[in-house]
């Protein structure tokens, strides 16, 4: 099916059509929207053995950010480039799996707004209650779907786009062994930004804080000169409904490790340098000029790479790691000062 408004659709689309062998489609639904259904599609590649880690890259949560869509579209076609020549990636491929959802909120994309088409923001809609003062509006609401960061009506369930996420990553990553998630985002700040769980508090670090640490502090080491500032999203401000938060808990019913991380592009680095992109709809979240899209989808490689091979390595570098040193140096740094 063609979608003129939905370019990003039609790439993945495009991309399953090539049926590459070593690449596996699933429609997670399809959202209805006016008269057409769009799909969520989850396309994965490697090991489907149930011991084998698991990463996933996730894009298009929210509408207005499709940049992030398309930082992971092109990060799956850098991968099945290799696959054509590089048999070092076919041997790789053995050892672990790697899942891409890389639009999540079609019709939002379609009508260029942060919700989806009944108003309700994704990443607030989840079943988790901030446990302190959260953010105002910007932290979840439920005054109206008429302004962003609406929550939906307390008791409803979650909307379908979030609901398939969810079930996606408690079926298919959530048993892995050791899993990573990274959720690309673009609007805030003038740095890039790793975050992760939890958004609901600033008191309680989420059980694996050690390992997300020695994560941190092997990509700092192995890349000395990136400019990602890596920490909890807590330390800028707390939220309802964080899907993360709420999978988060759920994977501790399970004895494996799972880490969700946020990229969140700075986009205001785009603004400063292209203040007219703000009369534009998509000015707030889009780089806009070809040359800074390029830079973008280019710049995030090196991060994505370095999370795949983390997640294939996850045995080595955890084993070398003191659990509770690590735990007490990320306690020292983002938590013992902010009580």
């Amino acid at each position: 099916m063609a979608y003129t408004l939905l370019p990003e659709l039609q790439q993945i689309e495009t991309i399953i059509q090539q049926d590459n062998k070593y690449l596996s489609t699933e429609v997670l639904g399809h959202i209805p929207y006016k008269d057409q259904l769009f799909p969520i599609y989850a396309l994965s590649l490697g090991s489907t053995a149930v011991n084998t880690p698991c990463i996933t890259f996730v894009g298009g949560v929210h509408g207005l950010e499709r940049i992030g869509t398309q930082v992971v579209v092109t990060f799956l076609e850098t991968l099945l480039t290799r696959l054509r020549w590089d048999m070092s990636f076919e041997d790789l491929l053995q050892r672990v799996r790697i899942i891409f959802l890389p639009l999540i909120n079609p019709v939002g994309m379609v009508n260029q707004t942060r919700s989806n088409g009944q108003g309700v923001d994704l990443m607030r809609n989840a079943p988790v209650d901030c446990l302190e003062s959260a953010l105002y509006l910007g932290g979840g609401h439920r005054i109206s779907d008429k302004l962003p960061w609406y929550r939906g009506k307390l008791g409803d369930a979650m909307q379908m786009e979030a609901q398939l996420l969810c079930d996606f990553i408690t079926k298919k990553v959530l048993p892995a062994p050791f899993s990573l998630v990274l959720d690309c985002h673009s609007g805030f700040g003038f740095h890039n930004q790793i975050w992760f769980p939890y958004a609901k508090t600033r008191l309680e670090p989420i059980k694996h804080i050690g390992e997300i640490y020695y994560l941190r502090e092997l990509f700092f080491q192995t890349y000395p000169y990136q400019n990602y500032k890596f920490e909890p999203q807590s330390q800028h401000y707390l939220t309802h409904g964080d899907i993360w938060d709420h999978l988060y808990q759920q994977s501790l019913q399970q004895n494996n490790i799972f880490l969700p991380l946020t990229l969140e592009m700075g986009s205001w680095r785009w603004i400063r340098k292209n203040p007219l992109q703000l009369t534009q709809a998509l000015g707030l979240f889009h780089p806009i000029k070809p040359h800074r899209v390029n830079r973008v989808l280019r710049g995030h490689l090196i991060l994505m790479e370095f999370l795949l091979h983390a997640t294939l390595s996850y045995k080595k570098w955890l084993s070398e790691s003191d659990s509770k040193i690590m735990t007490q140096r990320a306690m020292e740094l983002w938590y013992y000062d902010k009580q």
